[in-house]
């Protein structure tokens, strides 16, 4: 057996059976750039499988060795990336510029930072391992635009008609200049491997003198600046001072550019990947550094505690409540994983989980209220209660005791809303009922939840929650 054969049965013992036959496929027949920064979410939608069983599917295909995983920071306007890194201890907490887009933009997990897949070059070697040798366009769609990007064929056709007034390739030391003519509006000379940005101005009033504008492409890049000319002629002269090549474009920004180049798809991001259940399994202590700490601006938090665990032990025995207990937890974290959250840990008997929408936390919680009836069949009804408390909100992400965790006063709230429920009784906050998923699924379920108001400890102000029957 080849290694490759090899490493596709390690992915078959591990992970789901279609995806697992799907990812052999694409490696073994797929064209060189659908092996390239490969989207989970938009692979998934492709082949009918289900989302959270294609990203746990992936991180085992990268931790066999079929693919490599990076850490890509992402513009959240154009979507362009801004920095690769193979790891997540490399993306620094300092504001990233968008040259493309002349913005700068404060790091958050929720949709700056996607994960995606590449296949390893000892699987199969293709064009983009060495992503220098890309032709033009190859270049912007592969390694430039992110995987949220959604651009056909057809659409870099467009752009190159519709849009482009220039695009060549510079060595490293050279110099080209070239002789546009442009009309009233906005012009950007833009150049994806230094990350260098230019704008033009270009006024109504119009000359036919030739207006020189000289661009110089270095590391690190200059801040992106505006240059205001009149209509006619423009000669541009381009110097590239870096030691690699680059591949500078001159467009019209239209709306029309904008729209077409704005075309989006759903993404594999930081925050998602960390409500996986495998990804937490495989990655608990190679994430984050331990004085990190980077910013999720909404994570869902459900936490959960038996009630009267310590009478429990002692009306039916230490060795039978165990069992009970331990099971108990298989029970909840099988159910975390299917709604598309994780166990973050467990304290005592209590479970802290998360979840990327508040929705899926709150079918989780009523899974679980349904569920936990089931343990210990033999014991009495009452002998396990449930307590569950829902919160959303912003947070960090941190490294504790060798772990993914959160902090923050998100985490502070969900925590204590879990204390005010009784019985059968689920609480949540406000925020986490008035999702509109939320909301939807309330009502399917015939649920009608009740407003309160609750004094919570550390929390200045009352906090309004719902107790939901």
């Amino acid at each position: 057996m080849s290694e490759r054969q090899q490493l596709f049965a390690a992915l078959r013992e591990a992970a789901d059976a279609d995806t697992a036959a799907a990812i052999e496929r694409l490696v073994k027949s797929g064209a060189d750039r659908d092996l390239v920064r490969i989207n989970v979410l938009a692979f998934a939608a492709a082949h009918g499988l289900d989302e959270e069983r294609a990203i746990s599917a992936f991180l085992h295909a990268a931790q066999v060795g079929i693919f490599e995983l990076s850490w890509d920071v992402v513009c959240p306007t154009c979507r362009g990336v801004l920095d690769i890194t193979k790891s997540l201890h490399d993306v620094h907490k300092e504001p990233y510029e968008c040259a493309l887009c002349s913005r700068s933009f404060e790091l958050t997990l929720d949709e700056m930072v996607e994960v995606v897949f590449t296949v390893s070059p000892r699987v199969r070697r293709v064009a983009a391992h060495d992503p220098q040798t890309l032709p033009f366009w190859d270049y912007y769609r592969q390694v430039f635009w992110s995987s949220a990007v959604d651009l056909s064929d057809r659409d870099i056709e467009k752009l190159v008609a519709d849009f482009t007034l220039d695009a060549r390739e510079l060595g490293p030391g050279e110099q080209s200049s070239v002789t546009i003519e442009v009309a009233e509006g906005w012009v950007i000379v833009f150049e994806p491997v230094s990350h260098f940005g230019h704008y033009l101005k270009v006024a109504p009033e119009r000359t036919t003198d030739i207006q020189e504008v000289a661009l110089v492409l270095e590391n690190p890049p200059r801040p992106t600046e505006t240059t205001p000319i009149k209509s006619g002629p423009v000669q541009l002269a381009i110097t590239n001072r870096t030691h690699v090549r680059a591949l500078p474009v001159v467009w019209y920004e239209t709306r029309a550019f904008d729209e077409l180049v704005g075309k989006q798809r759903p993404n594999l991001t930081a925050k998602r990947i960390f409500t996986n259940q495998t990804f937490r399994d495989l990655h608990r202590t190679d994430t984050l550094s331990v004085d990190q700490g980077l910013k999720i601006v909404s994570l869902t938090f459900l936490f959960t505690d038996l009630k009267g665990s310590t009478e429990l032990y002692a009306r039916v025995g230490d060795l039978v409540a165990y069992e009970l207990v331990r099971e108990h937890f298989k029970l909840l974290t099988h159910i975390v994983a299917a709604e598309g959250g994780a166990v973050v840990k467990t304290i005592g008997d209590a479970v802290m989980a998360t979840f990327p929408t508040p929705d899926r936390a709150l079918a989780a919680a009523l899974r679980m209220r349904d569920a936990i009836r089931s343990v210990g069949s033999g014991t009495r009804s009452e002998d396990l209660l449930l307590k569950i408390g829902i919160h959303e909100g912003p947070c960090l992400a941190v490294m504790l005791n060798d772990r993914l965790d959160y902090f923050g006063q998100t985490v502070n709230i969900a925590a204590r809303v879990q204390g005010l429920a009784v019985s059968r009784a689920i609480f949540a906050t406000k925020p986490v009922v008035d999702y509109p998923q939320s909301s939807a699924l309330l009502q399917k379920a015939g649920i009608a939840p009740s407003l309160q108001s609750a004094s919570l400890k550390g929390v200045a102000e009352d906090v309004a929650v719902y107790e939901i029957p």
